[in-house]
């Protein structure tokens, strides 16, 4: 429903672009000026500014559709910086203007310089995010826990999550992915949910994906937990739409996981090599949509050996303190992507106790990852996509 409530003001942002394109470039020459120039203008940004849209009504033929998604995916990213970038240079305009009276502001060789910084600015952030957002590096934490378990003085655990296989996130990332975690040689791969983008016919080749994931090498294999992107949602612009419960759960989802090797946890609890635990919780939207129940912390923890070490898997980090209270040593999540782009990240700051990194809850370590993939707008800006390595020494 976000995405119904922000179409006008959508709209009119474009609205203010275009008005301020057709400003500048007048202003640059007179050719710009003409009527045949705007209307080809018009018609080219119209088609970019509505492939969102588009994308998400045309369901066939399946290349235009994923043209259209992919098309739009990228104005998204781009359309947010030229919004910003334009915006501040008309109030740091206006302002100096009132504030210090300076004529040369108001000539039209002033303005077209201006247009061309923003212009340059725009183009230089957008590639940049282009291609950032597609990088991974590697993010290393140390802990301790003081609990000896009886077969192991240490664990390194390989943790990533938000894949969000789909239109903008595929096999090259997943290759990326599976080349970073071999290099570590962990005894433990965990993935915090969102392997999907809510489309499983968005992902192109996922019998290779499967194939490339499975390859990932591990002592005690590889275990996840369901994010709030596993379900068959129509989605616009990153937001989703509801839809009838009976047809949320898309089966190929957990036959692509089955057959990458991946054991997803829902709500469950292992003991490996007898010595320590590791539980999947299920995602609260996840559960709510699906109309299942989810454990509290208690419930899922309670009948525990607390003298061995107790792993979380949890999509989104919430509840911090009622799973220290329960008993939790490490709370791994991921869902935030750390704002994924400038000022995303510093707004997520205000709404997560812990939107990206480590902290420390009573005696219990919650690790949240800015994720391998995006959701939305195809960039990343002021943020990485990475993967956590986790280095666990016990003591007594």
């Amino acid at each position: 429903m976000a995405a119904i409530f922000f179409a006008p003001l959508y709209v009119l942002v474009n609205l203010y672009i275009v008005r301020w394109i057709f400003l500048w470039t007048g202003s640059c020459s007179t050719f710009f000026q003409s009527i045949g120039f705007r209307i080809v203008f018009s018609g080219i940004y119209l088609v970019f500014s509505t492939s969102l849209l588009t994308g998400f009504l045309v369901k066939k033929p399946a290349p235009l559709r994923r043209v259209l998604k992919i098309m739009g995916n990228y104005f998204l990213g781009s359309f947010l910086y030229i919004f910003i970038v334009i915006l501040t240079a008309d109030i740091g305009r206006y302002i100096l203007q009132n504030s210090f009276h300076l004529s040369w502001l108001k000539t039209r060789s002033t303005f077209v310089l201006c247009g061309g910084i923003c212009t340059v600015l725009i183009v230089v952030i957008s590639l940049y995010g282009f291609f950032h957002g597609s990088k991974i590096k590697t993010s290393t934490y140390q802990i301790s826990i003081d609990k000896k378990p009886p077969n192991i003085s240490s664990l390194k655990i390989a943790f990533f999550a938000d894949c969000h296989f789909g239109y903008s996130t595929g096999l090259l990332q997943a290759k990326k992915i599976c080349r970073k975690i071999s290099q570590e040689h962990p005894d433990l791969i965990c993935i915090g949910g969102d392997i999907f983008d809510n489309e499983y016919e968005a992902i192109r080749h996922p019998e290779k994906i499967q194939k490339v994931l499975a390859s990932m090498q591990s002592r005690y294999g590889t275990y996840a937990c369901w994010g709030n992107h596993d379900l068959s949602e129509p989605i616009l612009a990153g937001f989703t739409f509801p839809q009838n419960p009976d047809t949320l759960l898309d089966p190929r989802m957990k036959i692509f996981v089955e057959k990458s090797n991946i054991h997803i946890l829902e709500d469950e609890v292992l003991l490996i090599d007898h010595s320590f635990y590791l539980a999947g919780r299920m995602d609260p939207d996840f559960a709510r949509k699906t109309s299942r129940n989810r454990k509290t912390p208690a419930q899922l923890i309670k009948d525990l050996d607390r003298s061995k070490p107790v792993i979380i898997l949890d999509h989104q980090p919430k509840e911090l303190q009622e799973l220290a209270e329960a008993g939790a040593d490490l709370d791994l999540c991921g869902h935030t992507h750390d704002g994924q782009m400038f000022p995303g990240n510093i707004i997520t700051r205000l709404f997560w106790k812990n939107s990206c990194g480590y902290l420390q809850k009573g005696s219990m370590h919650n690790i949240v990852t800015s994720g391998t993939g995006i959701w939305g707008p195809a960039m990343r800006i002021g943020t990485n996509s990475e993967i956590c390595i986790i280095e666990i020494s016990f003591r007594n």
